[in-house]
This record gives structure tokens, C-alpha cells and sequence, in this order.
């Protein structure tokens, strides 16, 4: 401790002025020493009696004060330089065995949060491990680990690693639990966080604020996001834990992300009332949800009262302001804020200008978005693909095509790198001109620049192959959209699916009905109508019973027949009975002449006589009877059945069960 106490003291020397040191040697006193929380007390000095026997011990004093013993220099301990090497070295899991008879806990903490600080990822769960494998981990470890996971991208890690602690206790340490949840939700896993959270509760964590704090941030994003805000203020105040000023604020942006622009209103005064002074965040956050409902009133009294406040508008004030003025089409006084902010050196960006051409856009004023568009260009602002994407949209939706695309091939003449939105919005302004080559290189750009495709992006692809005829890489990317677990859009789909069993492909058209039907939504039912339609044409007489033996009720009478006059002809006739059983199933009342086709199937394979007698049979219960023509075939061929007499008892308990049947509808 009295090491650690040192080294506290020579940090804190190095922070002082050099000046301001020197000044405090030159004063200092033994007085003063003994008021340091370094250093041990000096022994006291008390005027003593004037005897002989105190002389030396009056003279002892002013010898040590006068002519004091210089100071060793610190030598580094052992620990400490062992933490140094193993910082240094470029395999730090080597230089650790080597050390590991030295090193504490801490100091491998110590050396943990280095390989964070310095974005070396691979080192950073090699020394975690090393860790782990050696028992030398804590909160503080697990925790830090966590946060730099967070950092890396990679969640999922930390849930392995959370989910693997044995010891409750650390499972349940706030800062631990904190650490977790903080990386789930800067990652986006925001139901993964919720989810963790609750696991957590029940396994008796104590959140603190920090804990709401850090839920509260992923409600943002959340669709229901407000109210799952609600229940955890609830939560936080029954645990008798106080709102703090970042509480607030998240709130506040959690208003304006969900447009509840009252409760925004409320939560700002409700911060004042208690003590609380709102800061620049606070007040952009409430600007922003009055932006949400172009209230510029509300806004411009905001702005009064910021400024009466002593704080002075920031870039995101102003811009934000910009936003309202924007969405509530107030172009006139947007151009004088823009022209403010360029005049402040806050319209370096883009996003300014990219707010202002946004509204003009949407409030169908394309010259003037162009006109301010250009004008940034002419400023030399350098443009990350937001106003580009607004413009190529614009002119694209505004029947522009050709000049949409000739924006895209300006961005990407002018910039080596894209993001998705950029990469979405080019893509279509190239598949809406039928340009393939460029198709490909923004696909290319997609894959080197390693982007994950969203919706939108499969969307426009299947869209693009489908209207350019080339239906096979329209089924590849629908394979491909649903393999990564996006939803398939079902109408654009279908589309793709009755072309593809035109053009003589069945199999990838059953293939993309499946892919639909096991998705999670509900599917029209006459996508199953149409499935079966391409499987009967096709002859997949097994993949057609699929569909029939599932949706039946779904699909017409007509459609059923024939699929049942296919399968009673060339189908699988092991499986005969069970197509009847679920075509009785619908409540659709089979023909005579479909179990008149049935029968000279069986009567064909005699082998089959066991199936033919189960049909006839479960034909008697059900009420069915066979039409004179298949009568006079079995009569004819009773011979497969052994015994002549037995098929005439089957024909007859039919007639008179049909004719009681009968008579019951007639009543």
C-alpha cells in the first residue's frame, strides 16, 4: 500500500505547473510534511527545559532538517517491470508464462485493458484466456473484457463467456452484469440485452443506476421503445434509486425517437423541478422532438430559454434547429440558419445541407433541393454519400432515371468507400437502367468492403432479375436473402415463383413456395393454390400431396380435382388412400370418377389388392360408393381378391351405406 501510495504522489507532482512545484518546495515546512497523506508524521518539536541532557537532541533537529538525506531514486518493482515487458511484447501470452510467478491479478487486468486500449483484438481474448485457465480473473477482469468485446464487435463472445461463469457471485456483480449488457446494446442486440437482463434479475442481481442507464440507452431503437422505458423507470424507482441528469437525457431522446413530444416536455421540467440543470444534450434532445412534429414554435421558445440559461448553442443546437425548420417547411428561415452556420464554421459536413435538401425533397421542391446540392459542391464540402443518396433518391422516384444514375457514377467516381445506404441507393439507380455492369461492381464494392446486404438490397436485386428475365439469379438471391434470415417479401416472390415454373424450372419454384411458407408470417392462401397448380403441370405429383395434404381448405374445388385426376393416373400408389383421406379432410366430396381411376390403378397391380380392399372399406364409412363402371370391373377381376363373394358383400355394404347417407342429407 505504501508503494501504491508513492506512486500516486509522483503522479499527481508530474501534473503540477513547474512553477507552482518549485513555489511549493521552496515554502514548505516540517509543519506541512506532517499534513501529507504520503508521507509518515515528523517527529514533534517541543520547546524543552534548558538542561545538557536535551542538547543533543535540540542540535539532532535542526541537522536533519538542514542537510537531509537525499532520495533514492525507485527502482521498479519486479511486478512492474514484468507488466511492461509483457505490454510490449508481440506475444503477450508467451510473456506472460514467463512472468507468471510475479504477476497478480491486477497487474494481468492492468495489462488486459492494454491490449483494449490499443485495438489489439486477438491479444486481447488470448490474454483473457490465459487468465481464465490460470484462476487469476475477477469482476474487474470479466468486466473489462466485457466493454472491450463491446468495442470489437463481437457480442456474441461476450455471451458465451458471461454464460460459461460458474460463481453466482460474479454472475450477479453489477458491474459485471453492466459490463455484458453495455456491449449488447451498443451492438445492437437490443432484445438479446432485455432478455439477459431478466435472466439476470431472477438470479439476484441488484441493479444499480448505471444498470437502467444502459437499458434505457438501447430503448431508443426498440419499436416499442417508450414503453419499455416506462417499465424500467418504474423499476428504477421502486428500487428507491434516484434519476441522475444522463437518465434524463436518454429519456428525453427516447421521446423524440418515438415522437412523444409531451412526455418529452414533461420529463424536461420534471429535471428542473428536482435541482437538475439541463445541458446542451438535454436541450437538443427536446429540440429534436419538436422537430419530430415540426413544432417550431415550441422550438424557437426553446432556444429563448436556452440562451437566457447562460449556455450558448452548439453545432447540434443549431442543427437540429435546422431539422425543425426543415421538416415544418420553413425553407426561408433555414437558408438564414445555414448561411449562420456556415458563418460559424459549423457547415463543414454535409449534414446541413444533406437536412435542408431532405425537406425540400420531401416537400416535392426538386430544382431547389438540386439548387442547394450543387452549392454545397461548389463549396468543396465533402459529401460521405447522405446528400447523394437524398438526390439520387429524389430524382429516381421522380421518373429521373437517367440522371439519378449519372449521380451515382459521380460518388463513386469521387469515393472509394460506400455504406450501406449509399450502396442501396446506387443499386437501384443502376438496376432501374438496366445497367448490369454496374450491378455487379456495387456488388463487388459490397463484398470487398465486407457489407452485409439488408432487405432493401435483395429487394432490389430480385426486382432487377425478375424485370430483366434472368429468373435463375432471381431465385438465388431469394435463397440467399433467406438464408441469412431476412423476410422474403411475399408478393415479389410469388411473382418469381410462377415464372420460374413457366420457364420449366418446378423444383426452385417449390423450393421458393417452401421458403415462404415456413416464414414467420401467414402466407395468402392462394400462393398455395398456385404452388400446386406449377407442381401438377410439372408432374410432382409427391411435392403437390405436400401442399394438398397441409392446405386443402385453402384451395379451390377445381384445383384440387386436378391435382386428384393427376395423382390417381401416374402419383405414388402407395399413397392413393392417404391423398383420399385428405381430400375428404377439406370438405371437398370426392367424385365417383376419381375412385373409378384409383381402382383400375389397383386392379392393374395386383400386389396391391391389400390397399384396394383398405379403400373400398374406409369408402363404406365415409359414404362413398363406386359408379357402375368400376362395379362391373371389380366384379370382373374378383379373382385377385381369392374369393368372388367377398368384393360383392364390400360393393353392397356400400350401396346401403351411401343410401343411408343419402337420405340423411335429403332430411
Amino acid at each position: 500500500m505504501a508503494k501504491i501510495a508513492k506512486i500516486s504522489y509522483r503522479s499527481n507532482a508530474r501534473q503540477q505547473p513547474i512553477a507552482r512545484r518549485a513555489a511549493a518546495v521552496e515554502a514548505s515546512s516540517v509543519p506541512m510534511l506532517a499534513a501529507s497523506r504520503f508521507l509518515s508524521p515528523p517527529l514533534t518539536l517541543t520547546t524543552p527545559a534548558c538542561s545538557r541532557r536535551n542538547l543533543p537532541c535540540i542540535r539532532a533537529v535542526p541537522q536533519a532538517v538542514e542537510a537531509p538525506e537525499a532520495p533514492k531514486p525507485l527502482r521498479p518493482s519486479p511486478r512492474r517491470s514484468a507488466v511492461a515487458e509483457v505490454k510490449a511484447s508481440a506475444d503477450p501470452v508467451a510473456a506472460l508464462t514467463r512472468f507468471e510467478d510475479v504477476l497478480q491479478t491486477q497487474d494481468c487486468n492492468i495489462i488486459l485493458r492494454h491490449c483494449g486500449d490499443t485495438r489489439r483484438w486477438d491479444d486481447l481474448s488470448k490474454v483473457f484466456n490465459w487468465m481464465q485457465d490460470r484462476d487469476m480473473t475477477n469482476a474487474a477482469s470479466y468486466s473489462s473484457y466485457f466493454k472491450y468485446l463491446g468495442l470489437s464487435r463481437n457480442p456474441a463472445r461476450a455471451l458465451q463467456v458471461y454464460g460459461a461463469i460458474q460463481d453466482h457471485s460474479m454472475r450477479v456483480h453489477v458491474s459485471v452484469c453492466n459490463s455484458v449488457l453495455g456491449c449488447l446494446v451498443k451492438n445492437g442486440r437490443f432484445d438479446s440485452s432485455f432478455k439477459l437482463y431478466d435472466e439476470m434479475i431472477r438470479e439476484g442481481l441488484s441493479p444499480d443506476a448505471f444498470t437502467y442507464s444502459t437499458l434505457l440507452s438501447g430503448c431508443m431503437k426498440l419499436k416499442q421503445g417508450y414503453t419499455k422505458s416506462m417499465e424500467l423507470i418504474n423499476e428504477l424507482n421502486s428500487q428507491g434509486l434516484q434519476m441522475d441528469t444522463v437518465i434524463y437525457g436518454t429519456l428525453l431522446a427516447i421521446c423524440a425517437s418515438h415522437n412523444y413530444c409531451d412526455e418529452a416536455e414533461v420529463y424536461f421540467q420534471k429535471m428542473k423541478d428536482e435541482g437538475h440543470t439541463p445541458n446542451l444534450f438535454h436541450y437538443s434532445s427536446l429540440l429534436n422532438a419538436y422537430s419530430e412534429n415540426s413544432n417550431y414554435e415550441k422550438a424557437e421558445l426553446l432556444m429563448k430559454d436556452l440562451r437566457s440559461s447562460g449556455l450558448t448553442p452548439n453545432k447540434v443546437i443549431l442543427t437540429t434547429l435546422l431539422k425543425v425548420y426543415s421538416k415544418g417547411g420553413l425553407f426561408e428561415k433555414a437558408k438564414e440558419l445555414l448561411t449562420e452556420l456556415e458563418a460559424s464554421g459549423f457547415a463543414q459536413d454535409e449534414i446541413p445541407y444533406s437536412i435542408l435538401i431532405d425537406g425540400l425533397v420531401k416537400a416535392g421542391k426538386i430544382e431547389e433541393a438540386t439548387t442547394v446540392f450543387n452549392e454545397m459542391k461548389e463549396k468543396g464540402v465533402k459529401s460521405d454519400g447522405y446528400a447523394f443518396s437524398i438526390m439520387i433518391s429524389a430524382l429516381h422516384r421522380g421518373g429521373h432515371r437517367q440522371e439519378s444514375k449519372q449521380l451515382a457514377k459521380e460518388f463513386e467516381a469521387e469515393n472509394a468507400t460506400y455504406d450501406l445506404v449509399m450502396l442501396n441507393t446506387s443499386l437501384r439507380a443502376y438496376c432501374s437502367t438496366n445497367d448490369m455492369e454496374s450491378v455487379m461492381s456495387m456488388l463487388k464494392k459490397m463484398d470487398d468492403s465486407n457489407i452485409w446486404p439488408d432487405n432493401i438490397t435483395f429487394n432490389t436485386l430480385i426486382r432487377y432479375f425478375f424485370n430483366a428475365k434472368v429468373y435463375h439469379l432471381a431465385y438465388k438471391t431469394i435463397e440467399d436473402m433467406h438464408t441469412k434470415g431476412h423476410q422474403l417479401n411475399e408478393e415479389l416472390c410469388s411473382h418469381v415463383m410462377v415464372q420460374l415454373g413457366k420457364e420449366g424450372l418446378p423444383s426452385e419454384a417449390f423450393s421458393v413456395y417452401n421458403m415462404l411458407r415456413y416464414s414467420k408470417r401467414t402466407v395468402h392462401k392462394s400462393l398455395h393454390e398456385k404452388a400446386l397448380g406449377i407442381l401438377v403441370s410439372a408432374g410432382l405429383l409427391k411435392d403437390a400431396y405436400v401442399v394438398v395434404k397441409d392446405n386443402a381448405e385453402l384451395i379451390s374445388h377445381s384445383s384440387l380435382e386436378k391435382f386428384a385426376r393427376s395423382f390417381m393416373v401416374s402419383g405414388n400408389i402407395n399413397l392413393i388412400n392417404d391423398v383420399m383421406k385428405a381430400l375428404n379432410r377439406s370438405g371437398w366430396r370426392i367424385s365417383q370418377d376419381i375412385f373409378g381411376r384409383a381402382i383400375q390403378r389397383y386392379i392393374r397391380k395386383p400386389d396391391k389388392k391389400q390397399l384396394l380392399l383398405c379403400l373400398l372399406d374406409w369408402m363404406t364409412g365415409q359414404g362413398y360408393s363406386v359408379d357402375s363402371s368400376s362395379r362391373n370391373l371389380l366384379l370382373k377381376n374378383a379373382q385377385i381378391f381369392g374369393q368372388t363373394q367377398l368384393i360383392a358383400e364390400v360393393l353392397s355394404k356400400q350401396q346401403t351405406a351411401s343410401r343411408t347417407i343419402g337420405q340423411r342429407h335429403k332430411k
